[in-house]
């Protein structure tokens, strides 16, 4: 109105208005106490002496970007780095799902993860964990959370609604841990969170749509992100490191003309590398556009939707009075080409270049001495013994990597065998994978058989990061360097490593909850950046190869994984044996 001047004044921009669908050209733009105040022709009104006036000289003003589905852990580095790689992207807001520090350290894990997003300068909600461990039965983590646990985090000032409910045969089948937790945040009014990573899209989808969630960003096929709208869910389309998800399913919309504003952009994972050389949100609305949707279709797909999606549509998601001042100064649009960025009406980043101050968050003791193994690990511990009156060869489990998925495949095949011990087979693509317990230091070790990643030689990587459970996998084709590995990241207090012919080649530190490292996100990234070509060195050309390793051990997505307890089919949700 006019009766006291603008903090900020946007002249001439062309307003990319999500809610409308229109870019509306002539537009001024008055910011408030970190809000939008006017959105209209002529902002001259609100203009004083101390009013800060930007004139963008007919570029686009669009809302700021968010992410509806993440893990921060993923990105090797905490939430204070992750904010400061990606802003320059143009995310002004996140919702995270901090289950990875939850299965390694509980309750209080999520609390420090939560407090630390409440400190940063954009939007980052707190997605309480549903499911720690995620496989009841099938693995045993650092933690154990349930219902009592969820209601707790409901009354936190930054939490949004439940993280991503992985048992899915649970949900289906009534299992009173996850009734009892849906329950409790439908009773917060909160919203909750799907992950139904079955093609089966029959009863048991119908089951655990019945159950409670409301959203699902596991679908990779058409047909997926057409049955969770038609029921009512929000098909999450995501774009991650590894996850090429969005081409497929966005053809409900391009092709079969489903309504867009029940799709929503999400990346799910997206490590160091890939938020300082190509981006987060950003990269996800370019590819969306490239894939056939109008620009203002794939920015609504990253704002607006996601926005009323958590009932927060009067707080983010448009460029509209009375919301948060996020936005973004775009000169080309299908390019999203960012200029600038504006959090709560403060430049936060222009040029590509972060310009707000964010000292680092410091993260007490006991959040960095996670990794205990017990012992001293041996190149036994990494041997299978062959099956009584094995010959040459016998038939086994081999976990099947999917390259830019997350699904594997179980196939069968003859390793070889000898001295009574099945080995590796490099020629046929087949390394031995072990998963070393962690958490309790009892020094136990499971092995078997994954296909895929194409090392030669002598060669084995070793990770904390090993979703949801975050033991310890390790994967080579040399017992002696799988044992180097491990014990590295013992010595260390876990990350990831790399070792070849006995010498190590890389490794990126990742002392807290052995999930991040504490340093600056570029130079994780660099670090990231030798992991790569040590692997490509040893003959490794997968795609993002370390966000696959690090899901060898998901035994919520089928069909193969690995855990503490054995061989897992997750198409049957059940412990198998390593030999056919």
């Amino acid at each position: 109105m006019g009766r006291r001047p603008a903090d900020l004044v946007v002249r001439n921009a062309r307003w990319v208005n999500v809610h409308s669908g229109e870019i509306i050209p002539g537009t001024d733009i008055a910011v408030a106490a970190g809000r939008f105040a006017y959105c209209g022709p002529d902002a001259s009104h609100t203009i004083g002496e101390a009013t800060t006036v930007v004139e963008v000289a007919g570029r686009y003003v669009v809302p700021g970007l968010c992410d509806a589905h993440m893990h921060v852990e993923s990105g090797m580095v905490t939430v204070t780095e992750f904010c400061r790689a990606v802003i320059p992207h143009g995310t002004t807001s996140m919702f995270i799902d901090p289950h990875e520090i939850a299965n390694v350290l509980g309750l209080p894990g999520v609390r420090l993860m939560h407090d630390e997003a409440l400190a940063q300068p954009v939007n980052v909600w707190v997605q309480m964990p549903s499911c720690v461990p995620s496989a009841p039965g099938l693995e045993e983590g650092g933690a154990v959370l349930g219902p009592d646990d969820v209601a707790e985090a409901m009354g936190w000032p930054g939490i949004i609604g439940l993280g991503e409910v992985m048992n899915f045969p649970g949900v289906a089948a009534n299992d009173p841990t996850m009734v009892g937790e849906i329950a409790a945040t439908r009773r917060a009014g909160r919203t909750v969170g799907g992950h139904y990573a079955s093609p089966d899209l029959g009863r048991a989808f119908h089951g655990y749509v019945a159950g409670g969630p409301e959203d699902d960003h596991e679908g990779t096929r058409m047909e997926d992100a057409v049955a969770r709208v038609r029921q009512g869910m929000k098909a999450m389309l995501r774009l991650g490191s590894a996850w090429y998800d969005v081409a497929t399913q966005v053809r409900a919309i391009t092709e079969m003309g489903l309504d867009s504003r029940h799709f929503i952009l999400c990346t799910d994972d997206c490590h160091s590398g890939t938020l300082v050389r190509d981006g987060h949100m950003d990269r996800a609305v370019r590819h969306a556009i490239g894939r056939g949707l109008k620009p203002i279709t794939a920015i609504q797909m990253a704002t607006i939707n996601t926005a009323e999606h958590f009932k927060l549509e009067r707080e983010i998601g448009s460029v509209t009075p009375g919301r948060r001042a996020d936005f973004l100064i775009v000169s080309d649009l299908a390019e999203l080409k960012i200029d600038a960025v504006y959090g709560r009406g403060i430049r936060l980043a222009s040029a590509g270049r972060l310009e707000a101050d964010m000292p680092s968050y410091a993260y007490p003791g006991s959040a960095t001495d996670t990794v205990r193994l017990g012992r001293a690990l041996i190149a036994d511990d990494f041997r299978v013994k062959a099956p009584a009156g094995a010959g040459a060869t016998v038939p086994a489990r081999v976990i099947g990597v999917v390259e830019n998925q997350a699904p594997t495949r179980a196939l069968t095949a003859h390793v070889p065998v000898e001295d009574g011990v099945a080995l590796a087979d490099p020629a046929a693509d087949i390394c031995r994978i072990a998963l070393v317990e962690r958490h309790r230091g009892s020094g136990d070790v499971v092995n078997g058989f994954v296909s895929g990643f194409g090392y030669r030689g002598s060669c084995a990587m070793a990770s904390t990061v090993a979703h949801d459970c975050h033991h310890m996998i390790v994967v080579g084709t040399s017992d002696e360097d799988m044992a180097l590995a491990a014990n590295r990241l013992g010595e260390v207090g876990g990350g990831v490593v790399f070792f070849a012919d006995g010498e190590e080649r890389a490794l990126i530190e990742m002392p807290i909850a052995g999930l991040m490292s504490n340093e600056r996100a570029e130079i994780v990234a660099a670090k990231a950046d030798r992991l790569i070509a040590a692997m490509k060195e040893a003959g490794c050309t997968l795609n993002n190869a370390y966000m696959q390793h690090s899901l060898l051990a998901l035994a919520v997505i089928p069909s193969l994984r690995i855990s503490d307890k054995g061989i897992v089919d997750v198409n049957r949700f059940e412990l198998v044996d390593l030999f056919v």
